[in-house]
Parts: C-alpha cells; sequence; structure tokens
C-alpha cells in the first residue's frame, strides 16, 4: 500500500452522528404519506444515497401525485432533519481528537448540501478544523457512488489518488474510493456488504482505531 498523504473524510455518520436521524426522519415521512417500509429498510435503501435518489424513490411508492411534490417533500426532509439535529448531534467518537491529532492535509466530501454540512459540523465544534476543505457533491456536479467527488478532493488537497486515504461508512461511499483508487477505510460493518467489496476496504470498528493505520 502507498504511504496515505491526506486524509478524504465522509460527513453523516463518519465524523458526525447525522446519518441515524437524517434516515429517521426520510422513514417517518416516508410512512406519513402511505409507504409501506421499515426502519430497518429504510435505513439500508437511503444510508449515502443522494436526497433525490431517496425522495424518487418515496414518490415511485405512492400513487400519482400532484406536480411539485418531489420538490415540497424535499423542503419538508430538510427542515425537519435541521430541527431535529439541532434538538442534540453529537461528533462520532474519537472524531475530534482524531482531526485534532492529524499532521497531513484532511478534508470533508460529502454528498449532502453545503447548508447541511455546515450545520451539522458547526453544531459538534469540527467546523473550524476544516477551514475550507469542505467539499459538497452538488457543488463538484458528482454523487457517489461516482469517483468524481474524492478525485475533486484530492486534486484541491494536491495529493495523488493513490496515496489518498478515503473514510466512509456507506456503499456509495466505500465504491466511490475504489473507483478513484483511494485507500478506503470503512466504518459500514462487514455485514451486508458483498465480497468483492469486503475484500477491498479495510474495516475499522471507530475512529479511534484510524490513527494507528494512517501512520503505518
Amino acid at each position: 500500500m502507498a504511504a496515505i498523504q491526506a486524509v478524504i473524510f465522509d460527513a453523516d455518520g463518519t465524523l458526525v452522528d447525522s446519518e441515524e436521524p437524517g434516515m429517521d426522519v426520510l422513514h417517518a415521512l416516508a410512512v406519513a404519506h402511505g409507504v409501506q417500509v421499515t426502519r430497518a429498510e429504510a435505513h439500508q435503501r437511503f444510508r449515502g444515497a443522494r436526497m433525490a435518489d431517496c425522495i424518487a424513490w418515496i414518490t415511485a411508492q405512492l400513487p400519482a401525485q400532484a406536480p411539485g411534490f418531489e420538490a415540497a417533500l424535499t423542503a419538508q426532509v430538510r427542515q425537519q432533519s435541521e430541527i431535529r439535529f439541532r434538538q442534540g448531534l453529537e461528533p462520532l467518537p474519537g472524531a475530534l481528537a482524531l482531526l485534532q491529532g492529524l499532521h497531513i492535509p484532511f478534508c470533508v466530501a460529502t454528498n449532502g448540501p453545503r447548508e447541511k454540512v455546515e450545520l451539522t459540523l458547526g453544531l459538534t465544534g469540527l467546523r473550524p478544523l476544516l477551514g475550507e476543505r469542505i467539499f459538497c457533491a452538488y457543488e463538484v456536479g458528482h454523487f457517489k457512488p461516482h469517483p468524481g467527488l474524492f478525485l475533486h478532493a484530492a486534486q484541491a488537497l494536491g495529493v495523488a489518488p493513490a496515496h489518498c486515504a478515503v473514510v466512509e461508512d456507506s456503499l456509495p461511499g466505500l465504491l466511490a474510493g475504489l473507483a478513484a483508487g483511494m485507500q478506503v477505510f470503512s466504518l459500514h460493518p462487514q455485514e451486508g456488504l458483498a465480497p468483492e467489496v469486503a475484500e477491498r476496504v479495510t474495516f475499522i470498528a471507530g475512529l479511534q482505531a484510524l490513527g494507528p493505520l494512517l501512520a503505518r
């Protein structure tokens, strides 16, 4: 393995404990509109997916809706998610210490919009550590599992993809990192991943385990 010279982090579910509450909001609204889906099924389907795909799936499960339904539902999800985040949001265990202790360039690359990542990183006290090194798929024009977002981040950090570590908790993020030719560390458990993905990533139990691996 090439020496790691930069680290690219996902935000939701990787640095910030926002993935679960965000998916809970999606699940609750889907059920409220009449979609028959369990919480476990919703979490599996929505984890790491871009919002437009989540909303499109919910809409496809319903009878024909009036024009503008998807836009209205998206706004509702964003609004309720913000309320939920402001009720209490924490960094993932080890996130603050890890970022404070890194001596190589690092950044966040997320499928979420800038307003969301600015909010979640701000609420958890991580925002000052990132500076200008936040890259959003909506602005770059590539959403995971496409590798374009990670390749953009690597170029901005001035590090070749092979020397970049990607830290992710979702299948789309893992696939994007692998497609970008980066070294991928997975907070997603091995269970539920196809063997061809699992054999190409390094599983970590938490962010506390990442530091020694980066120093190898």
